[in-house]
């Protein structure tokens, strides 16, 4: 008699509710893509883009890319990253444990966290259950289920959480700039590129992290968003039919000893609202931050008497407030320091 061990146990349950999500664009679109990207006055000798008949189906679709993702509603609500579906003009399906194919429709994306939420007709599907990501601890055994390299699908990895609230720099959709991905999961499970949107289980079975990056050229560091706040994305879906996050209205860097220097201020922590380029407008135009007379080079220090450092940012303080709360700031301004008070909108 075969015996099972409590990781082969949470592998066999979690299994039926992870699916794999392929990427697919329209064979005359794609060639258009690929032209385009040949550069007028460069030679590539014989090799111009080329698509294989085998690899158009019988809609004329070719796939161009695969990433993963979970059940989390029998009614067919999925759970994966923003980035997995940010390729433009393609269309997304997805495919289940049993090998069926469904249309995916996109139902919402995360403006902040690397978050979307798919839907496919479907019902009575096994769904995964949702842990709590905020109750986790370093060294827990973890299992990684996903598509690796969009071609390996239900791959599995076991590891275990190396580290916590993790910050790197990331370019979470192409043609972006790269931005900081906050409040990462650090484990050493493989993740490999299409792991991408699966799920980071406990020994419970539960979901306590979404698969979302990698190091290049490192070994076992990869990186997964807690669950928790895609948990918060449902909810506002359940509730509101969409994805709400408050608006401050500022653009800034976190300050730290280097900036300090670099600026010659008299303080080392706080958000410094400053433009990130010569176009770009400091202060939203009535937001929040505009109305409460907020202005550029002002370094907000704390957000409802919390200080604001690199380790608890503003926008991870923003996080914890809903749409319509108050909250007050503390500002540094020309030596001196002022409050202000004002009601949070939601981003559009």
């Amino acid at each position: 008699m075969k015996t099972h061990s409590p990781l082969i146990d949470v592998i066999t349950k979690a299994m039926p509710a992870v699916v794999s999500i392929t990427i697919s664009k329209d064979v005359k679109e794609l060639e258009k893509e690929l032209n385009a990207q040949q550069s007028p006055g460069v030679s590539y000798g014989t090799d111009q883009p080329h698509i294989s008949p085998e690899d158009i189906d019988g809609r004329g679709m070719v796939k161009v890319g695969g990433g993963s993702g979970f059940i989390v509603d029998t009614s067919g609500i999925i759970l994966t990253n923003r980035h997995v579906i940010s390729e433009p003009d393609a269309r997304y399906a997805v495919v289940t444990d049993d090998n069926k194919t469904y249309e995916a429709e996109i139902i919402a994306r995360d403006p902040i966290n690397d978050v979307a939420i798919l839907k496919i007709k479907a019902n009575n599907l096994y769904a995964l259950p949702l842990g709590d990501s905020s109750h986790i601890e370093l060294g827990q055994d973890v299992v990684t289920i996903g598509n690796a390299l969009g071609m390996f699908k239900n791959t599995v990895s076991r590891g275990i959480i190396s580290g916590v609230s993790r910050h790197i720099p990331a370019q979470i959709e192409p043609g972006t700039k790269t931005e900081e991905l906050r409040g990462l999961i650090q484990t050493d499970a493989a993740i490999n590129p299409g792991n991408s949107g699966g799920p980071l289980l406990n020994m419970e079975g539960e979901v306590v992290g979404i698969n979302t990056a990698i190091i290049f050229g490192a070994q076992n560091i990869g990186f997964a968003l807690p669950i928790n706040a895609a948990k918060k994305d449902l909810e506002d879906l359940k509730k509101f039919g969409r994805i709400r996050k408050p608006l401050l209205g500022v653009k800034y860097i976190i300050l730290n000893d280097a900036l300090q220097r670099h600026f010659k201020l008299t303080v080392d922590y706080g958000a410094l609202v400053i433009r990130q380029d010569p176009y770009d407008e400091p202060i939203v135009p009535n937001s929040p931050a505009d109305k409460a007379g907020i202005i550029e080079h002002d370094i907000i220090l704390e957000c409802n008497d919390e200080k604001i450092t690199r380790e608890r940012t503003l926008q991870d303080m923003l996080e914890k407030f809903e749409v319509g709360d108050e909250i007050t700031l503390k500002i540094f301004r020309t030596g001196k320091n002022i409050e202000a008070s004002l009601k949070l909108v939601e981003r559009k």
